[in-house]
Protein backbone atom coordinates (compact mmCIF):
# COMPACT_ATOMS: atom_id res chain seq x y z
CA UNK A 1 0.00 0.00 0.00
CA UNK A 2 1.01 3.61 -0.49
CA UNK A 3 0.87 6.25 2.25
CA UNK A 4 1.46 9.97 2.47
CA UNK A 5 2.54 11.20 5.90
CA UNK A 6 2.27 14.89 6.71
CA UNK A 7 4.96 15.80 9.20
CA UNK A 8 8.43 14.37 9.64
CA UNK A 9 8.68 15.01 13.36
CA UNK A 10 8.68 12.52 16.20
CA UNK A 11 5.23 11.05 15.52
CA UNK A 12 5.26 11.18 11.72
CA UNK A 13 8.74 9.71 11.30
CA UNK A 14 8.00 6.83 13.66
CA UNK A 15 4.78 5.96 11.86
CA UNK A 16 6.57 6.18 8.52
CA UNK A 17 9.32 3.87 9.76
CA UNK A 18 6.83 1.25 10.95
CA UNK A 19 4.94 1.37 7.65
CA UNK A 20 8.16 1.01 5.67
CA UNK A 21 9.30 -1.93 7.81
CA UNK A 22 6.03 -3.66 6.92
CA UNK A 23 6.76 -3.25 3.22
CA UNK A 24 4.62 -0.23 2.37
CA UNK A 25 5.57 2.76 0.21
CA UNK A 26 5.76 5.98 2.23
CA UNK A 27 6.22 9.60 1.22
CA UNK A 28 6.73 12.24 3.90
CA UNK A 29 5.68 15.87 3.46
CA UNK A 30 7.70 18.25 5.62
CA UNK A 31 8.41 21.99 5.70
CA UNK A 32 11.29 22.18 8.19
CA UNK A 33 14.71 21.86 6.52
CA UNK A 34 16.37 20.01 9.41
CA UNK A 35 13.60 17.42 9.50
CA UNK A 36 13.71 17.07 5.73
CA UNK A 37 17.44 16.30 5.86
CA UNK A 38 16.95 13.85 8.72
CA UNK A 39 14.13 11.98 6.98
CA UNK A 40 16.08 11.78 3.72
CA UNK A 41 19.14 10.56 5.60
CA UNK A 42 16.94 7.76 6.94
CA UNK A 43 16.04 6.75 3.40
CA UNK A 44 12.58 8.28 3.07
CA UNK A 45 11.16 9.98 0.02
CA UNK A 46 10.39 13.53 1.16
CA UNK A 47 8.44 16.30 -0.55
CA UNK A 48 9.41 19.71 0.82
CA UNK A 49 6.45 21.97 1.40
CA UNK A 50 3.36 22.83 3.41
CA UNK A 51 1.11 19.80 3.81
CA UNK A 52 -1.98 21.99 3.88
CA UNK A 53 -1.46 22.98 0.21
CA UNK A 54 -3.03 20.81 -2.46
CA UNK A 55 -0.21 21.26 -5.00
CA UNK A 56 2.29 19.94 -2.46
CA UNK A 57 0.16 16.88 -1.75
CA UNK A 58 -0.27 16.24 -5.46
CA UNK A 59 3.52 16.30 -5.79
CA UNK A 60 3.64 13.75 -2.95
CA UNK A 61 1.42 11.39 -4.93
CA UNK A 62 -1.87 11.87 -3.14
CA UNK A 63 -3.78 10.66 -6.22
CA UNK A 64 -2.15 7.24 -5.96
CA UNK A 65 -2.13 6.98 -2.16
CA UNK A 66 -4.33 4.62 -0.18
CA UNK A 67 -4.27 6.78 2.94
CA UNK A 68 -3.00 10.07 4.31
CA UNK A 69 -1.78 10.57 7.86
CA UNK A 70 -1.80 14.21 8.95
CA UNK A 71 0.53 13.91 11.93
CA UNK A 72 2.00 17.37 12.52
CA UNK A 73 1.57 19.26 15.79
CA UNK A 74 -0.53 21.90 13.96
CA UNK A 75 -4.24 21.04 14.03
CA UNK A 76 -5.07 23.46 11.21
CA UNK A 77 -2.47 21.94 8.88
CA UNK A 78 -3.67 18.44 9.76
CA UNK A 79 -7.31 19.25 9.10
CA UNK A 80 -6.60 21.00 5.78
CA UNK A 81 -4.45 18.07 4.64
CA UNK A 82 -7.20 15.60 5.54
CA UNK A 83 -9.81 17.57 3.61
CA UNK A 84 -7.57 17.54 0.56
CA UNK A 85 -6.96 13.84 1.07
CA UNK A 86 -10.69 13.12 1.24
CA UNK A 87 -11.18 15.06 -1.99
CA UNK A 88 -8.59 12.81 -3.65
CA UNK A 89 -10.20 9.62 -2.34
CA UNK A 90 -7.79 8.79 0.50
CA UNK A 91 -8.50 7.36 3.91
CA UNK A 92 -7.59 10.15 6.34
CA UNK A 93 -6.14 10.01 9.83
CA UNK A 94 -5.71 13.25 11.76
CA UNK A 95 -3.57 13.90 14.82
CA UNK A 96 -4.89 15.98 17.68
CA UNK A 97 -2.11 17.14 19.97
CA UNK A 98 -1.98 17.26 23.76
CA UNK A 99 -4.42 20.16 23.84
CA UNK A 100 -7.12 17.57 23.20
CA UNK A 101 -10.59 18.65 24.26
CA UNK A 102 -13.85 16.86 23.74
CA UNK A 103 -15.34 19.76 21.76
CA UNK A 104 -12.40 19.65 19.32
CA UNK A 105 -12.89 15.93 18.83
CA UNK A 106 -16.60 16.38 18.18
CA UNK A 107 -15.91 19.21 15.72
CA UNK A 108 -13.59 17.20 13.52
CA UNK A 109 -14.54 13.55 14.09
CA UNK A 110 -17.17 13.39 11.34
CA UNK A 111 -14.89 15.03 8.77
CA UNK A 112 -12.06 12.48 8.85
CA UNK A 113 -11.88 8.70 8.99
CA UNK A 114 -10.01 8.56 12.29
CA UNK A 115 -8.55 10.86 14.93
CA UNK A 116 -5.49 9.96 16.97
CA UNK A 117 -3.91 11.73 19.94
CA UNK A 118 -0.49 10.16 20.55
CA UNK A 119 0.04 11.72 23.97
CA UNK A 120 -3.08 10.00 25.31
CA UNK A 121 -2.12 6.73 23.64
CA UNK A 122 1.30 7.02 25.24
CA UNK A 123 -0.37 7.53 28.60
CA UNK A 124 -2.42 4.37 28.06
CA UNK A 125 0.74 2.36 27.42
CA UNK A 126 2.35 3.75 30.57
CA UNK A 127 -0.79 2.99 32.55
CA UNK A 128 -0.78 -0.59 31.29
CA UNK A 129 2.81 -1.04 32.43
CA UNK A 130 1.85 0.16 35.89
CA UNK A 131 -1.28 -1.98 36.11
CA UNK A 132 0.34 -5.28 35.21
CA UNK A 133 -1.26 -8.18 33.38
CA UNK A 134 -4.72 -8.48 34.91
CA UNK A 135 -6.18 -5.22 33.57
CA UNK A 136 -5.22 -3.38 30.42
CA UNK A 137 -6.54 -0.13 28.96
CA UNK A 138 -7.35 -0.53 25.27
CA UNK A 139 -8.62 2.90 24.26
CA UNK A 140 -9.90 6.22 25.54
CA UNK A 141 -13.26 6.78 23.85
CA UNK A 142 -13.88 10.20 25.37
CA UNK A 143 -12.67 12.23 28.31
CA UNK A 144 -14.73 10.10 30.69
CA UNK A 145 -14.99 6.76 28.88
CA UNK A 146 -12.43 4.00 28.44
CA UNK A 147 -12.39 0.47 27.05
CA UNK A 148 -10.47 -1.91 29.31
CA UNK A 149 -9.52 -5.56 29.00
CA UNK A 150 -9.73 -7.43 32.30
CA UNK A 151 -8.56 -10.91 33.22
CA UNK A 152 -10.58 -12.83 35.80
CA UNK A 153 -8.45 -13.30 38.91
CA UNK A 154 -8.51 -15.79 41.76
CA UNK A 155 -10.20 -13.27 44.04
CA UNK A 156 -12.93 -12.29 41.57
CA UNK A 157 -16.36 -12.39 43.25
CA UNK A 158 -17.84 -13.21 39.83
CA UNK A 159 -15.90 -16.47 39.29
CA UNK A 160 -18.35 -19.23 38.40
CA UNK A 161 -21.14 -16.80 37.52
CA UNK A 162 -22.57 -16.53 34.02
CA UNK A 163 -22.30 -13.27 32.11
CA UNK A 164 -26.03 -12.75 32.48
CA UNK A 165 -25.51 -12.69 36.25
CA UNK A 166 -22.77 -10.05 36.18
CA UNK A 167 -24.23 -6.67 37.12
CA UNK A 168 -21.76 -3.99 36.04
CA UNK A 169 -21.94 -0.59 37.74
CA UNK A 170 -23.27 2.61 36.23
CA UNK A 171 -23.16 2.91 32.47
CA UNK A 172 -20.61 0.10 32.03
CA UNK A 173 -21.15 -2.35 29.18
CA UNK A 174 -19.63 -5.73 28.38
CA UNK A 175 -18.27 -5.62 24.82
CA UNK A 176 -16.46 -8.93 24.33
CA UNK A 177 -15.56 -12.15 26.12
CA UNK A 178 -12.89 -14.80 25.68
CA UNK A 179 -12.08 -18.01 27.51
CA UNK A 180 -8.47 -18.40 28.61
CA UNK A 181 -6.30 -19.12 25.58
CA UNK A 182 -9.13 -18.56 23.10
CA UNK A 183 -9.98 -15.58 20.84
CA UNK A 184 -12.32 -12.84 22.06
CA UNK A 185 -15.85 -12.95 20.72
CA UNK A 186 -19.43 -11.88 21.26
CA UNK A 187 -20.40 -12.31 24.93
CA UNK A 188 -23.18 -14.87 25.40
CA UNK A 189 -25.46 -14.84 28.47
CA UNK A 190 -24.62 -18.46 29.40
CA UNK A 191 -20.84 -18.01 29.25
CA UNK A 192 -19.34 -18.47 32.70
CA UNK A 193 -16.44 -16.49 34.16
CA UNK A 194 -13.52 -18.67 35.15
CA UNK A 195 -9.94 -17.96 36.20
CA UNK A 196 -7.96 -16.52 33.27
CA UNK A 197 -10.98 -15.59 31.16
CA UNK A 198 -10.97 -12.10 29.63
CA UNK A 199 -13.67 -9.48 29.22
CA UNK A 200 -13.62 -6.15 27.40
CA UNK A 201 -15.68 -3.50 29.16
CA UNK A 202 -16.67 0.05 28.24
CA UNK A 203 -16.90 2.06 31.46
CA UNK A 204 -16.87 5.53 32.89
CA UNK A 205 -13.59 6.37 34.63
CA UNK A 206 -15.45 6.75 37.91
CA UNK A 207 -16.68 3.14 37.70
CA UNK A 208 -13.41 1.46 36.66
CA UNK A 209 -12.39 0.67 40.22
CA UNK A 210 -15.65 -1.13 40.93
CA UNK A 211 -15.51 -2.96 37.57
CA UNK A 212 -11.99 -4.11 38.40
CA UNK A 213 -13.08 -5.38 41.80
CA UNK A 214 -15.91 -7.41 40.25
CA UNK A 215 -13.90 -9.03 37.48
CA UNK A 216 -10.28 -9.13 38.66
CA UNK A 217 -10.69 -9.17 42.41
CA UNK A 218 -8.65 -7.41 45.07
CA UNK A 219 -5.19 -8.63 44.08
CA UNK A 220 -4.27 -5.44 42.19
CA UNK A 221 -4.87 -1.78 42.85
CA UNK A 222 -6.31 0.38 40.12
CA UNK A 223 -6.20 4.15 40.09
CA UNK A 224 -9.11 5.63 38.18
CA UNK A 225 -8.85 8.75 36.11
CA UNK A 226 -8.21 9.84 32.53
CA UNK A 227 -5.11 9.02 30.56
Amino acid sequence: MRFVIIGGGRVGSRVARVLREEGHDVTIVELDEDRIERCRANGFEVVAGDGSHEDVLVDAGIDDADALGALTSDLNVNFAACMIGKHHGCRTVMRIDEEYREEIYQKYAEEVDEIVYPERLGAILAKNALLGGSIRAIADIAQNLQVVLLTVGEDSPMRGYTLSEVALPGQSHLLAFGKEGEPMGVPLPDDSLELGDRVAVLADFSALGEVRQLIVGDDVAYVTGGA
